[in-house]
C-alpha cells in the first residue's frame, strides 16, 4: 500500500449517551482498522428541515440505566413501527419516541415504550457493527401531516447498488465536531451514494459487507453523532434505502466516508417481523 499506512482508528457508531453526573454528551465506541491515510474536509453542512419535510423522521431517547440516556434517530415504516440501527437499541431499559417533531423534543406524539418492544436483529455483532438494524413497536398512530410512514423498496429478486444516485440524511446530531450535544433542530443533507469500495478502503472489507450503503462525505457534508439509526432516503422517490450506521471517530470533517445499513439487504426480516412490504 505504498499510498497509505496503517491506522487504528476508533470508528464511532453515530450514537450519544449522557450521564446525570456530567451535561456533555459522550460517544459509545468501537474498534476498526482504518487503512486510508488521514484526510482533511469542512464540518457536515446540512440544512435546517422546515415543519413537516420529513415527517416519517424519529426522534428516539434512550434509557441506558438510572442514570444514563442517549438520543439516536429512527424513522416511522408503518403505523405501529420505528426502524432503527440496533447499536442504538442494544442493552436499552426504555425508548421514549419522538414523532412529528422539528425541534427535537417538541413533538406530536410521544410515546415510551419498554424493551420488550424492541427487536434487534438475531445476527447483531456489536464489535464488527454486521446487521445494525432493530425495530420498536409502539402504540398505533394515526397519520398527519406532520406524521407519515416513509416508503421501502419493493421486495425484489434483484436490487440496484444506487451508486451514483443522490440521497437524503436527516438527524438531530451533532452539527460539527465541536459540539458537544445533538441539536435542537432537526437537519438534512443531500449525500453522494458511492461504490462499497471506497469504504473498503478506509475500513476494511471485513467491516463493509455487501449489507451496507457507503456514501462520500467530500465537501464537508456527512452524518454525525447523534445521528445514529436515521433514515436515508433516495431524493428521486423519497424511498428509505439505509438508515445511519456508523463512521471514523477522527471527526465529522476528516473527509472519511459514513456507512448506512443496507434496507434491501433487511426486507425479509423487517416483513416477518412487521409484516410491512412493498
Amino acid at each position: 500500500l505504498q499510498c497509505f499506512t496503517m491506522k487504528f482508528l476508533v470508528v464511532f457508531a453515530l450514537f450519544l449517551a449522557t450521564a446525570c453526573a456530567s451535561p456533555a454528551l459522550v460517544q459509545r465506541q468501537r474498534f476498526m482498522p482504518v487503512l486510508a491515510d488521514t484526510a482533511e474536509g469542512r464540518i457536515t453542512n446540512g440544512q435546517a428541515a422546515s415543519v413537516g419535510q420529513f415527517p416519517y423522521q424519529v426522534g428516539l431517547s434512550l434509557k441506558l440505566s438510572a442514570l444514563s440516556s442517549a438520543w439516536c434517530g429512527g424513522s416511522l415504516i408503518g403505523t405501529n413501527w420505528v426502524l432503527t440501527a440496533a447499536h442504538c437499541t442494544d442493552g436499552v431499559q426504555s425508548v421514549t419516541v419522538y414523532l412529528g417533531a422539528t425541534v427535537r423534543t417538541s413533538a406530536e406524539l410521544q410515546y415510551t415504550v419498554s424493551s420488550s418492544n424492541i427487536i434487534i436483529h438475531s445476527g447483531w455483532n456489536s464489535n464488527t457493527l454486521k446487521n445494525d438494524i432493530s425495530l420498536i413497536k409502539i402504540p398505533s398512530v394515526s397519520y398527519t401531516t406532520r406524521v407519515q410512514a416513509v416508503k421501502l423498496p419493493s421486495i425484489s429478486s434483484s436490487y440496484s447498488t444506487y451508486v451514483g444516485e443522490t440521497a437524503i440524511a436527516s438527524g438531530w446530531g451533532k452539527i460539527s465536531d465541536s459540539a458537544t450535544s445533538v441539536t435542537n433542530q432537526l437537519q438534512y443533507a443531500d449525500v453522494p451514494i458511492v461504490a462499497n469500495s471506497v469504504c473498503v478502503k478506509t475500513y476494511g472489507s471485513s467491516s463493509v459487507p455487501s449489507t451496507v450503503i457507503c456514501i462520500s462525505t467530500t465537501g464537508g457534508i456527512s452524518t454525525c453523532n447523534g445521528d445514529s439509526g436515521g433514515p436515508l432516503v433516495l431524493k428521486s422517490t423519497g424511498v428509505q434505502i439505509g438508515l445511519t450506521s456508523y463512521g471514523a471517530s477522527a471527526g465529522c470533517a476528516k473527509g472519511y466516508p459514513a456507512v448506512f445499513t443496507r434496507v434491501t439487504s433487511y426486507l425479509d426480516w423487517i416483513s416477518t417481523n412487521t409484516g410491512i412490504s412493498y
